[in-house]
């Protein structure tokens, strides 16, 4: 792939729409709502809380915003922790994110995909991230064409809290909880009026028991005799990570800006397990058994680069923005192994591994934005994004004690993977009368090559030009009610894990492979919504319907000897829909609330993989939030959800649920203290069935999510007084409408 002529492209775009901009009359822009170039605001630090009227969510045309900035989980928590009190939102045990149920979400940060939200350190790093840093989190599962059409399900954007506040300020902020956990942090800002310097720094550090247990029976075709084998693990596991932020913005004048700014995020995880494997024989007696002791270190770093340049021209929300960034990561993992063999006896062996993984992630963006005559609005992009990534591992195994060990090509491999992705997109918003019509079409160019140089070289590509149109419609009713209708199509591309066609080795019981002709899933998305809001409630009801044809998912497979492979494989369809109601308001002058359901179906067609019928079924999940301002400095609060149970393509994941527990006590503007207590039944589990005519299992998985943390928060500098602590889910000024 010619990768300086696709750059090299994007470039003259990007020189022509700079060029095109410059032509128009630059005027001073009235004074936007939020922060605009030249605008000088109240200064203001800490959480400000916003009370009485605010609805508890914002809502426009495409997308849901809900603040956690008073969610008291989040200030101890990570964003995994932050997601689970997030209506539509389903997190599990192990941080796996999925949306309405369905798990193919694509997750940003202002706006922008991560590297860091890929591939199999996706659930890793959510539940690192610290929630403190994130100031609202936007859940669009019909997005416009405007956005990446990533994601079957739809998008959550993670936006960071951002200052454009005039003087200096900060906060200071930390956590010490139960399991050796504890966090800190600090922020700081200062503006001038046209340049703003801000910055974050956390540290946090998790310590989690884990245990497994785990059992297959599986048909042998040649005996026709039913075989069991078992595994369990017990583990303790430890990380530490480091985020910072630092941002600069400066106002060249009254119309232009231009922000400067870079991210950090590094993981140090560690571990150490024990696993019993047992394998029975045809006629129920124990055929092999082994011990295996292994420990694990890793070293995770990403760092992202990014400018953005924004110009405004005369006439409100006429603009035009160019963003560039670079994102690298890297990852190095040491594995050591010592098996011990008890039947049939034999000598203890060693396994050595260090596993790489370099990823690269370029982006160039320009979206130009225009108001039209009759109150419409135009919105015109294009959007190169560059991956360059590849993985590798070296492995030695062999007889404990020996010196020296060889390479073992079964355990050796390097895999590349780019991609290169062109889009342009156009949206058109137009009210006619009390309805709202926002129509658009995003067309995308992707180039994908894949090679295996080692372990039994693979190369393969894969090229498609696809166009996503989009649809979204409001009608308002009356004072305060609305209806809402939108289509979408999505694309849900396989990630290089789910490509590489090597067959890594997790454990003698267990193995995992990529399948390099995975085609992408593509899904076409349906919602009708009910909206009514009155004297501080507001009610939501949404109807939604999803289709997918090549659908990804797991497949278990038996290999022989006890042995099992999970590949991933295309459905031939997928059908999901539901009804999801959310309501939230004042119950009293001293509680508040915010509730959500979901009643969800699914169905798969799973024919290709060996099953005759199609497979359906239901789930209800829900979650929950009370929050009691019990004096005007003390603030009480409850939260837990309940996660139904999830089809899958050879069985179904077991519902799952949690209860948290807050306090917080204010000491003045400036000092407050609270007190949190995380998974208070000690619930959260995760329980995978297989369920198929040769195969059958149980995969019940823990971690010691229970926890109680202790923290504080200071904030210094010039400040707006803030208002007594109250939860609200909107986090700013009224919703738009």
């Amino acid at each position: 792939m010619n990768a300086s002529i696709l750059l090299a492209g994007a470039s003259s775009m990007l020189l022509a729409s700079a060029a095109a901009a410059q032509t128009q009359p630059a005027a001073k822009p009235p004074p936007p709502r939020s922060a605009a170039p030249g605008q000088k605001a109240p200064a203001t630090v800490g959480e400000v809380v916003v009370q009485g009227q605010s609805s508890g969510m914002r809502t426009d045309i495409d997308r849901r915003s809900y603040g956690v900035a008073q969610d008291l989980q989040a200030t101890s928590g990570s964003i995994s922790d932050a997601l689970r009190n997030i209506p539509s939102v389903q997190v599990d045990v192990q941080g796996n994110v999925t949306l309405r149920g369905d798990s193919n979400v694509q997750i940003m940060i202002d706006g922008k995909p991560s590297t860091m939200f890929q591939g199999e350190g996706r659930a890793a790093a959510l539940q690192a991230l610290p929630a403190d840093q994130i100031e609202r989190v936007e859940v669009i599962t019909n997005p416009s064409a405007a956005m990446n059409p990533e994601g079957g399900a739809g998008v959550i954007n993670l936006i960071t809290k951002k200052t454009r506040r005039l003087g200096s300020s900060g906060s200071l902020r930390g956590n010490i909880g139960t399991g050796s956990r504890w966090n800190s942090g600090i922020s700081g800002s200062h503006n001038n009026g046209k340049l703003t310097v801000s910055g974050d720094l956390s540290f946090r550090r998790d310590g989690q028991k884990f245990s497994l247990d785990e059992r297959r029976e599986r048909l042998d075709a040649a005996t026709g005799q039913v075989l069991e084998n078992r595994q369990t693990t017990r583990a303790k596991n430890e990380i530490e990570m480091a985020f910072a932020r630092l941002g600069v913005d400066y106002d060249l004048d009254e119309a232009s800006r231009i922000t400067v700014g870079a991210l950090y995020h590094g993981m140090r995880p560690r571990g150490r397990g024990v696993d019993q494997l047992e394998f029975d024989a045809a006629d129920g007696s124990l055929a092999r058994a082994l011990t295996r002791g292994t420990g694990i270190d890793e070293k995770r770093d990403n760092l992202d680069l990014g400018t953005t340049y924004r110009r405004r021209f005369s006439g409100e929300g006429h603009e035009l923005v160019v963003d560039a960034s670079y994102e690298m990561g890297e990852v190095r993992r040491d594995r050591d192994i010592l098996s011990m063999f008890h039947v049939p006896p034999g000598p203890d062996a060693v396994e050595f591994g260090d596993y790489d993984n370099e990823t690269r992630q370029t982006e160039l963006k320009v979206d130009y934005t225009r108001p039209m005559p009759g109150e419409g609005k135009l919105k015109a992009g294009y959007a190169l994004q560059y991956d360059d990534n590849n993985y590798g591992s070296v492995g030695r195994r062999g007889l404990a004690g020996v010196a020296d060990l060889p390479v073992d090509p079964a355990l050796t491999y390097r895999f590349f993977f780019e991609q290169a992705i062109n889009s342009a997109y156009l949206t058109y918003q137009h009210p006619v009368g009390d309805a709202t019509v926002l129509a658009g079409l995003r067309v995308e160019d992707t180039r994908l090559d894949l090679n295996l140089t080692t372990g039994g070289p693979v190369q393969a590509e894969n090229d498609y030009f696809r166009a996503y149109p989009s649809l979204h419609l409001s009608y308002a009713l009356a004072e305060g009610q609305q209806l809402t209708a939108s289509y979408s199509m999505r694309i849900q591309r396989p990630s290089a894990d789910d490509l590489n066609p090597f067959v890594i080795e997790i454990n003698q019981l267990n193995f995992r492979r990529g399948n390099p002709f995975l085609k992408p899933q593509e899904t076409d998305s349906f919602e009708l919504g009910y909206q009514y809001r009155k004297s501080g409630q507001t009610y939501l009801a949404t109807l939604y319907y999803r289709q997918s044809s090549k659908g990804i998912t797991d497949v278990v497979t038996p290999i022989g000897a006890g042995a099992f492979l999970t590949t991933r494989e295309n459905l031939n369809e997928s059908r999901s829909g539901g009804l999801e109601l959310v309501a939230n308001g004042r119950l009293t002058p001293k509680l508040t609330y915010n509730i959500s359901g979901n009643l969800y179906w699914n169905e798969i067609d799973a024919s290709q993989l060996g099953f005759t019928d199609k497979r359906d079924g239901f789930a209800i999940s829900g979650r929950g939030n009370l929050n009691w301002q019990v004096t005007p400095k003390d603030f009480v609060q409850f939260n837990g959800f309940l996660n139904g149970r999830r089809l899958t393509a050879q069985g179904h994941q077991k519902g799952s649920g949690m209860l948290n527990l807050g306090y917080r006590r204010k000491v003045n503007d400036s000092l407050s203290f609270t007190v949190t207590a995380q998974d208070v039944l000690a619930t959260l589990k995760d329980v995978q069935v297989l369920d198929t005519p040769t195969l059958r299992g149980r995969t019940e998985r823990k971690f010691n999510q229970r926890a109680v943390f202790v923290g504080f928060t200071y904030t210094f500098g010039r400040s707006q007084r803030q208002r007594e602590p109250g939860f609200d889910f909107g986090g700013g000024p009224p919703p738009a409408q």
